[in-house]
């Protein structure tokens, strides 16, 4: 049975539990449980982190903690009983665990590591802490390493910031708002600035000498020297090396490590260095042979110095390696280090160029107690420390010093009868009073412990040595009086055994005889003679001579005269002995009381050090004498404590002002001083007014807080020791002394005189005081004095006076005092409190200080609530929302309306005091209740001042919410704040609707209270969803969702409004709209009825709401591409189910509406734009430019423009997608995206505003700007001819105009891109067809089929592959047929790819001869609105034998909505339509295809275009020897059987087609033949030779003996020299058999049933054979790859790349093997051809143009190599024609039609299509039908220059600011290469004719243009399609044509026409301009 548990609340899973069982809780190990229930060995409950799942588990896996229950019951809490920080660790590592392996998935290697050791770290002090065995210090430490470590990964990770309080995190809810600021600033602060540490240490370790002449030992001192004052900062450090260079004791750290401790950071200076010196220990000389002297000396070995400022750079730690020098001179030894650091090169040398010194050096940071908690292993190890010279910046009570530096200076010695110098030695001793030598009390250095005697160095054959030595001579206190040092001289002879002999020695002693010890300083020490040490023995003889010069007394000539000497110099550091009379004489004051006078004066000038040494017995001193002669020496002594007072005040000496504080209270005994402090206290007040120095009575009230405190605790002694006697003298004497100071503080003054400064100093101290009086005064009797105190000072204010702030300042203290903290003092101080505040803020001065002093006033108030006081602080809040709320608004306006100031020290003071205030404002309004509201609105004596107080705390609000109020990471106080917000908006809208509504309506108090509700609602930090999961869960615990509050109460405050709701319609759309972008289904359902509501109003208003549709369109579209918003909300929109909550979703409440049609039409307008631009944010949001960003912007534009009509939305998106295809290189489709806008403007001077990144300018010149730019891009994507169009229509304008000087730069243009239609070389695209199935598409995909245009080179499995890197999700279809209905509903991306095969429209100029394939490949591939796939299958049953009898072809026909190329590389299929090919029809188009491959093939061997004759003999093989599939038999067998016939009569003219064909194709091989005859190779002979005899096999089984003469009479005809028929009557004839006889010609046969010409490629006669074709090295042999585009080319191929490889329809044998597959498959019948379309189907003559010829292969060329009369009479052949038929210059096929060659239409271009023309024969040539006698019009050439546009428009004088200053970027540059190629004439230019109504130069369609309302369609051409009713622009327009067109007369014939006509003016000039269209100012 099922129990519920009692104390088994919470426990933590010790292994993961499956949970298999009914009713099982899966559990992870880790996982903390909340248990319910228990029974026998199970538990019920809860993981903590998802409650909602309850289930069982067995008790064995879970480890039970200690917890307390909330709210027992259904609801309750668990809360572990365990340490705060313990639970906030926990929590956050749980957190960070998710995010670090976020952290390697994002590839963040570095923090990953980070964390990972941060996160150990602090699992391994969790284990300390809850060990439970640290030390309460311990404890401390861990924690705070805890949480530095935690705040460390919080902000790594961009978490919150935690606000701590000893360690623990802080319950917002249980601090004061602004307590709460203080400490996120504190802990943001501490985070920003570290403050850096005032002391500093040096750690030293020495590690070895390097040197290569070592052998001796060696001692190293170190010290810090301070190159500016040329003195030792520090004592030394003292290390001793062994012979090898490594320290002697390695084992003893101390001896080798040292802290030099306590530097300045003045110390840390460049000019400080650390100093080494290194004395060797051995023989005199370095290189001295060992002898049998064993007598070791100190000499000098080398130097090295170092700077401290080198350190602050280094890597902390570093070890170093300092270069030991080593002096020129021996005698300069002591001078060494100055010399280095000064760079005197010549003084010293490298002592070895490879010795040096390895240290390691560090500097630390912090007080030395930090260090030891930092480095404790450094400690523990053992490190000595060495001191500075002298006490360090700060002296610190207790620290006890008792050292004597001695440093030997320098002697001067006689030579002693030697003839050279002496080697002098000094040993240096210290004896005590009984002439004993102190044993171990020389040191010298830290490091090396204390020793008997010192030694100094030996400098060789000197008698003026200057040593330099220091050492330390630590003697006890006790022990200085009575003792002196002695100096042993000894000169250490090199011969004679090497002994030191004595000859002299010195002495000083430590202390004088009046107790003062050994002045600091430089002394000359006499050197007394003495030649036995047994003289020594007895000091006392000697102690009674003289031991200085200076001390001489004048009858002592002997020692005198005596020029030998000694110098010292002596330093004491010594907190207990002093050098100085004064401070001995006061001391001993009972001694000599008639110097007490004196002694007291002196006071003042003795060294501070000195006196805080004394500082008690000083104090003692003091008093005695005040207690036994105050009338006399009263005033005397309150001046020595008054200075000894303040000179604690100094920041060296601060430390002692505990020492003073000690002494007060325990040593203290001046039980009658009291009176005499007050009244001298009270005289030098009373002066103050008169007094006309005030220097000294403000040093007596600086110290006043310590004159309290000797009276109050004399006061109180004495009342001890009388039992409180004269009590009431004592308070009558306070009180007249409050009086004096009430008197003196009540002065007027103005500016800065002496007595106001005397008041600030007073009011500065005065708080201090109020501690001491609390001792002895009750609360209320303080708080009075303080009130009365403040209050005497003058109210009249002058605001340049400094005393203000001061006054403030002295608030500020009393406010933070233990007076202020108890609330009966409280109730007396506030008001005045309240009143400086308020006069400070309203004038806006010491903002800072004001701020401070609110918040602790506001922290304050929050404690007491919880106490008994609630009472009490109800009525403080009032009085102080009374006196300050309105004035705290106002500055915090102020405040954030100012401009920030530059500095950043100021900017962050600014932003300190801005987020003060808002906490005191935060704070003060948490703390209002009802009541304080009621009075509060009550209060306001009007309504305009109600609703100003309204406006103000509105937009104050506002700016509390702005992302920059606080930092990123405060969620905690934003939280706060947001909380308060509410609960005060709550408060504040039932003032709003009592007051304001209805007739006292007031629109700007309302309009001020949506937009506040809106910007809460969409605050970052409130967006619970982007937060983790246990984040949002405790916000939800704590808080609830604030938006959800806010949101239902804009919803009732909406209700209220009534018919007030259309003052906000449309105002209010937007803001409304963003807040139901929020993804909170509650917050939602509570919007969505408002805009009902909205729709409701309006059109009851207007009667429709228009104005809600486009303003609802507006903000939709702003505020998706800032990414709001999601599919849910689309749905709630749309959807009749109500989805969440109450509320029904809007479309089922418009449904119940009168104008529900409507109203349910703008929601699916909506949902349809929402659905777009969902799809485009998320598309936007992705990298890269690719299909899908450019998909979904064609899909938003046409959106726009088709259903939405929004106009500039449209254009603005126009731009967005044309900048999308610049950056993906689309050139081509940015132009057709261009030209959109082009097409929106008409050729007017309507002015235009200034619009994206157009400036302000007239429409004409914004169009002449457009159009130039498209062309540039149409000439980039090599898309000329829509160029050429453009450039024919601008060239119309400037001619209108007349300005020619452009009209010649376009002509020009033009020009250069005719120029590179027949010499550049176009990419022939391939076209793929996309298939998108699936829901997991969006929208503009979803279940749609695509043709898409590929890229450059792209062949299908690029495609694929690409395509598949867009969409990484989908799945490729591997199968073409339709899918069905499972795979479009299916939860998933299915993609369907297969190539397809464009159908051109253009078949016109396709099936025209002689058009030169580069233009004919323009056709090919643009303007397409049809593609086609084929896929073979077998119908019936398949004849074993011969499968051509049921091989059947399902042919697809996609028709898209827009041709490609257009805005965009894909389009939507509109139409599919699926028709069978029978395997007749099959079999024709086969054969049809073949033949058009050899002749292709047939023509590039004749014109040169091959090297190489492979593809030829390939293709005539496999035709010929029929190896593959039977060849022609098989159609045979097939097709011409009698039963076929029978059964199939309806194909009778298809059987006789296919026979055409057959014979067609002999014909062609037989003419193969002979050409591959002339070019085959010798080792390809056997093969022509068996492929001859083959083919006649071939004709016999065709039963061919002649060629019928339908045959005969169309000759095998190869397009490519076509335009040059009919302009040269020279007959022709076309001979297999050599170029001799051949002139360059062909003629055009009309094919009755192919679908197109025979081939696309340009090729050259037989003629060419010969070789002589000028051309054939321009040829560009590019693989003619279907990915080869004409028009956009990404990666269009340059013109070099000129391979010499053939060329041919499907590829040669030097190409790629699989475009050698394709080739190959080209060659195949359709069943051998594999199904997947990747290869082109050769149904379509036009499908894929090889090579093109560049150059002027169109041009009839003469051959050089042959006579006149053979380029007249060519030899006859079998192949020719009859010669009548050649000569007749229009000859007709057999059907009587003509075979003059179709000229192509000219409608397409509104110009003229110039060609290039060149007359062979001086008969001029006619290209009409109609013969002509017009004399031939020669061109002059025109010369293609690249100048600059000139606008010579009259209209347009001055403001051509279109941004078109040169056509350099429009194609016309110099570099662009438009010249003409040497030796070719330029083309003609020809007049527009006359005889087409819709070119551009005719008016005619103008009327037509105007009255074309909708915007033009995206296509370039229009296609003859009845579906399409969108009219197109006329200037890129095809009209719909039935016949062809008629042919445009002659320019000769135009020309002359045009002059005879008399009077009848040319149609063209002058051109009417176009009246303007209206089309919106863009």
């Amino acid at each position: 049975m099922w129990i519920p548990t009692e104390h088994e609340k919470y426990g933590v899973v010790l292994a993961s539990f499956r949970g298999t069982i009914q009713h099982g809780l899966p559990l992870e190990i880790g996982d903390t449980v909340q248990i319910l229930e228990k029974c026998e060995g199970w538990y019920r409950g809860f993981i903590l982190k998802n409650p909602n799942v309850k289930g069982i588990f067995p008790s064995s896996y879970i480890h039970l903690k200690n917890a307390h229950v909330k709210n027992k019951g259904q609801f309750e809490t668990v809360i572990p009983d365990e340490d705060s920080v313990i639970t906030e660790m926990t929590s956050t590592l749980r957190d960070w665990g998710a995010m670090w392996k976020q952290l390697y998935v994002k590839n963040e290697g570095d923090l990953f590591h980070r964390l990972w050791h941060v996160m150990n770290e602090i699992l391994d002090l969790r284990r300390q802490v809850l060990v439970g065995h640290l030390t309460h210090d311990r404890l401390r430490d861990v924690k705070q390493h805890i949480t530095a470590r935690l705040d460390w990964g919080n902000e790594q990770l961009g978490l919150d910031l935690v606000p701590r309080r000893e360690f623990s995190m802080v319950d917002p809810d249980e601090i004061s708002v602004t307590e709460l600021y203080r400490l996120m600033e504190h802990r943001h602060r501490k985070k920003e600035t570290s403050t850096p540490a005032s002391t500093h240490h040096l750690f030293v370790h020495v590690k070895s000498l390097m040197s290569a002449n070592l052998g001796e030992e060696l001692e190293v001192f170190f010290h810090i020297y301070d190159g500016r004052e040329n003195r030792p900062l520090s004592e030394r450090f003292f290390v001793r090396l062994n012979k090898s260079g490594l320290p002697k004791s390695p084992e003893k750290t101390e001896r080798q490590c040292t802290l030099f401790v306590d530097l300045g950071s003045s110390d840390l200076r460049k000019d400080v260095y650390i100093v080494v010196h290194i004395i060797r220990i051995g023989r005199m000389g370095a290189g001295e042979k060992k002898n049998q002297c064993n007598v070791q000396y100190r000499r000098p070995f080398g130097c090295a110095v170092v700077s401290i400022a080198d350190l602050l750079t280094a890597d902390s730690k570093d070890d170093h390696l300092l270069k030991v020098y080593a002096c020129n001179t021996e005698s300069e030894w002591s001078q060494i280090h100055e010399n280095i650091i000064k760079k005197a090169n010549s003084r010293y040398n490298l002592s070895g160029s490879n010795t040096g010194l390895a240290v390691a050096l560090q500097l630390l940071h912090g007080d030395i107690d930090q260090l030891r908690r930092e480095y404790m292993v450094l400690f523990t190890r053992g490190v000595s420390i060495t001191r500075k010279l002298g006490f360090s910046d700060v002296i610190m009570p207790g620290e006890m010093r008792n050292d004597l530096y001695i440093t030997l200076e320098k002697g001067e010695f006689e030579k002693g009868g030697k003839s050279v110098a002496r080697n002098v030695e000094i040993t240096v001793y210290v004896l005590d009073i009984d002439g004993q030598i102190l044993k171990g009390h020389v040191a010298a250095g830290s490091g090396e412990p204390s020793v008997d005697e010192y030694h100094s160095l030996v400098l060789y054959h000197n008698n003026s040595p200057r040593w330099g030595d220091q050492i330390k001579l630590p003697i006890p206190v006790d022990m200085f009086r009575g003792s002196h040092v002695r100096f042993e001289f000894r000169h250490c002879s090199t011969k004679d055994k090497g002994e030191k002999k004595l000859f002299g020695y010195s002495f000083v002693p430590l202390m004088q005889e009046d107790g003062r010890t050994l002045p600091d300083g430089t002394h000359e020490l006499i050197i007394h003679k003495c030649e036995e040490n047994t003289s020594l023995a007895d000091c006392s003889r000697y102690l009674k001579q003289p031991f200085s010069k200076p001390n001489l007394p004048s009858n002592n000539q002997t020692l005198k005269g005596t020029k030998e000497s000694f110098w010292i110099t002596s330093f004491l550091c010594s907190t207990k002995l002093t050098q100085n009379g004064d401070m001995l004489d006061l001391l001993k004051w009972r001694a000599h009381p008639e110097r007490i006078n004196d002694s007291l004066s002196k006071l003042k000038e003795i060294d501070g050090s000195e006196i805080v040494k004394f500082l008690q017995d000083t104090l003692d001193t003091l008093f005695g004498i005040l207690d036994e002669s105050s009338q006399r020496y009263g005033l005397k002594v309150f001046d020595s404590l008054v200075h000894i007072i303040n000179l604690l005040q100094d920041s060296k000496f601060q430390h002692f002002k505990p020492v003073m504080d000690t002494y007060i209270e325990s040593h203290f005994a001046g039980a009658l001083s009291y009176r005499d402090l007050i009244k001298v206290l009270k005289w030098y007040v009373d002066r103050i007014v008169d007094a006309e120095h005030q220097d000294h009575i403000q040093q007596v009230l600086k110290a006043s807080e310590y004159i309290f405190k000797y009276i109050i605790q004399s006061r109180r002694l004495f009342s001890l020791a009388t039992g409180g006697q004269n009590e009431e003298e004592f308070r009558v004497c306070i009180h007249e002394l409050f009086m004096s100071i009430r008197f003196f503080l009540s002065q007027e003054n103005k500016g800065t005189t002496p007595v106001a400064q005397t008041q600030a100093v007073f009011l500065r101290t005065f708080p201090a005081i109020y501690g001491e009086l609390l001792k002895i005064f009750t609360v209320r009797e303080v708080a009075g004095f303080v009130r009365e105190t403040l209050g005497s000072l003058p109210t009249t204010v002058h605001p340049d006076c400094p005393l203000e702030a001061v006054k403030l300042q002295c608030i500020a203290k009393t406010v933070e005092s233990q007076l202020y903290i108890n609330p009966d003092s409280r109730c007396i101080l506030l008001p005045v409190v309240l009143r400086v505040l308020q006069a400070h803020m309203q004038e806006q001065r010491d903002l800072v200080m004001c701020a401070q002093i609110l918040s602790s006033m506001l922290s304050l108030i929050k404690k007491e609530e919880n106490g008994t006081a609630e009472l009490v602080v109800s009525e403080e809040v009032e009085l102080i929302v009374e006196s300050l709320l309105g004035v705290l608004l106002r500055t915090i306006l102020e405040i954030s309306n100012r401009p920030q100031p530059a500095g950043t020290s100021m900017r962050l003071q600014f932003q300190d005091v801005t987020g003060e205030f808002v906490a005191c404002l935060l704070a003060l309004l948490r703390q209002m209740s009802d009541k304080h509201y009621q009075k509060l609105l009550q209060a306001f004596s009007s309504k305009d001042d109600l609703r100003d107080f309204l406006l103000h705390i509105f937009t104050v609000f506002r700016i509390l919410i702005r992302p920059e109020m606080f930092p990123k990471d405060w969620t905690v106080m934003r939280l706060v704040t947001n909380n308060v917000i509410i609960t005060t908006v709550l408060y504040l809208s039932d003032a709003l609707r009592k007051n304001f509504l209805n007739d006292k309506f007031d629109y700007k108090v309302w309009d001020s209270y949506f937009y506040l509700s809106v910007i809460f609602i969409n605050q970052p930090c409130l967006q619970l969803e982007s937060f983790s999961p246990s984040k949002r869960k405790k916000i939800l615990e704590k808080y609830g969702d604030m938006r959800v509050m806010m949101g239902c109460e804009i919803f009732s405050m909406w209700q209220n409004l009534g018919e007030h709701k259309l003052n906000f319609i449309p105002a209010m759309i937007g803001p409304f709209l963003e807040v139901t972008l929020v993804p909170q289904p509650d917050l939602r359902n509570v919007m969505i009825p408002i805009f009902h509501d909205m729709m409701d109003w309006e059109q009851r208003r207007s009667g429709n709401f228009k104005q809600v549709e486009a303003k609802l369109i507006d903000k939709l579209d702003s505020l998706m591409s800032e990414g709001k918003g999601d599919e849910t909300y689309r749905e709630l929109f749309n959807s009749i189910i109500p989805l969440f909550g109450p509320y029904p979703s809007l479309l089922k409440k418009i449904e119940r509406e009168t104008w529900r049609e409507s109203g349910i039409s703008l929601i699916a307008t909506v949902t349809r734009l929402m659905e777009r631009l969902l799809d485009y944010r998320d598309c936007m949001k992705l990298g890269e430019v690719d299909g899908k960003k450019i998909g979904c912007t064609v899909s938003l534009l046409n959106f726009y423009k088709t259903e939405l009509n929004k106009e500039e939305m449209y254009i603005r998106y126009i731009h967005k997608l044309y900048d999308l295809h610049l950056k993906a290189q689309n050139y081509t489709e940015a132009s057709y995206t261009l030209l959109l806008y082009d097409e929106l403007l008409e050729w007017s001077d309507r002015p235009l505003r200034e619009f994206l990144n157009y400036p302000m300018q007239s429409e004409w010149q914004r169009k002449e700007y457009l159009h130039l730019t498209i062309i540039q891009n149409f000439d980039r994507g090599k898309c000329w001819e829509n160029g050429i169009i453009l450039c024919r229509e601008l060239a119309d304008q400037y001619e209108s105009y007349y300005d020619y000087r452009n009209l010649s730069k376009m002509r020009m243009m033009e020009a250069s891109l005719y120029d590179k239609i027949m010499d550049q070389q176009r990419l022939e695209p391939e076209f793929f067809r996309v298939g998108f199935y699936g829901k997991k598409f969006p929208f503009f995909l979803r279940n749609k089929e695509f043709v898409c245009r590929g890229h450059d080179y792209e062949r299908l499995e690029a495609f694929q592959q690409r395509m598949l890197n867009e969409f990484p999700h989908a799945i490729a279809m591997q199968h073409v047929n339709q899918p069905d209905q499972t795979i479009y509903q299916a939860d998933a991306q299915y993609l369907q790819i297969y190539a397809v095969t464009p159908i051109p429209d253009s078949q016109d100029v396709l099936q025209r001869d002689g058009v030169p394939d580069n233009i004919k490949s323009f056709y090919k591939f643009n303007h397409i609105w049809r593609f086609r796939y084929d896929r073979p299958f077998h119908k019936g049953t398949k004849d074993k034998e011969n499968e051509f009898k049921s091989l059947w072809v399902e042919r697809t026909t996609l028709t898209l909505i827009q041709s490609l190329p257009g805005i965009s590389r894909w389009f939507e299929v509109e139409k599919r339509e699926l028709v069978e090919v029978s395997p007749l029809e099959n079999a024709i188009e086969v054969i049809e295809n073949k033949n058009l491959q050899l002749r292709t093939l047939i023509s590039q061997c004749q014109s040169r275009q091959m090297q190489n004759i492979n593809p030829l003999t390939m293709c005539l093989n496999g035709v010929i020897d029929a190896a593959v599939n039977g060849g022609l038999a098989r159609y045979q067998e097939a097709f011409f059987v009698k039963d076929y016939i029978m059964n199939h009569p309806e194909d009778g003219e298809k059987i006789g087609r296919l026979r055409e064909l057959m014979f067609e194709q002999a014909h062609i091989l037989e003419y193969g033949l002979a050409v591959h005859e002339k070019f085959v190779p010798q080792d390809m002979r056997p093969l022509h030779k068996k492929l001859v005899d083959q083919f006649h096999l071939m004709k016999s089984s065709l039963g061919i003996q002649e060629f019928p003469a339908y045959v005969r009479a169309s000759p095998v005809h190869f397009t490519n020299g076509s335009p040059r028929t009919c302009r040269n009557s020279v007959p022709s004839i076309i001979s297999p058999d050599g170029g001799r006889g051949v002139a360059r010609r062909s003629y055009p046969a009309v094919n009755r049933y192919s679908s197109s010409s025979l081939s696309s490629q340009a090729s050259n006669e037989v003629s060419n054979i010969t070789g002589q074709s000028e051309s054939s090295d321009e040829v560009f042999n590019m693989q003619p790859s279907p990915s080869t585009s004409s028009l956009s080319s990404n990666h269009s191929a340059s013109p070099n790349v000129t391979s010499s490889a053939p060329s041919s329809a499907r590829g040669s044998p030097q190409m790629a093997e699989k475009h050698k597959h394709s080739r190959e498959n080209a060659c195949l019948s359709p069943r051998e051809r594999p199904v997947s379309a990747i290869f082109p189907n050769p149904l379509d003559p036009a499908q894929r143009a090889p090579a093109h010829q560049i150059g002027d292969t169109t041009l009839p060329r003469s051959d050089p190599n042959l006579s006149a009369p053979d380029k007249v009479r060519p030899a006859p052949s079998s192949w020719s024609l009859d010669s009548v038929k050649e000569r007749m210059p229009h000859s007709s096929d057999s059907g009587g039609r003509m075979l003059c060659p179709p000229v192509p239409p000219r409608p397409p271009y509104s110009g003229s299509s110039a060609k290039n023309m060149r007359s062979q024969s001086p008969v001029p040539t006619s290209r009409s039908p109609q013969k002509t006698t017009v004399p031939p019009f020669t061109p002059s050439p025109t010369e293609c220059q690249s100048a600059s546009l000139v606008s010579n428009s009259p209209v347009l004088s001055g403001s051509y600011s279109s941004g078109i200053s040169s056509l350099s970027r429009c194609s016309v540059s110099e570099a662009s290469g438009t010249e003409l190629p040497a030796g070719d004439h330029p083309p003609h230019q020809l007049p527009p004719p006359t005889t087409l109504p819709n070119s551009v130069s005719s008016s005619s369609d103008e009327p037509i243009r105007r009255e074309n309302k909708t915007p033009p369609p995206y296509s370039v051409y229009e296609r003859n399609n009845p579906r399409r009713p969108v009219p197109l622009p006329h200037s890129l327009s095809i009209p719909p044509q039935t016949d062809p067109p008629a042919l445009p007369p002659k320019p000769h014939q135009l020309r002359t026409g045009s002059m005879k006509l008399d009077g009848t003016a040319d149609p063209r000039v002058p051109r009417p301009r176009p009246l303007p269209r209206k089309v919106s100012q863009l």
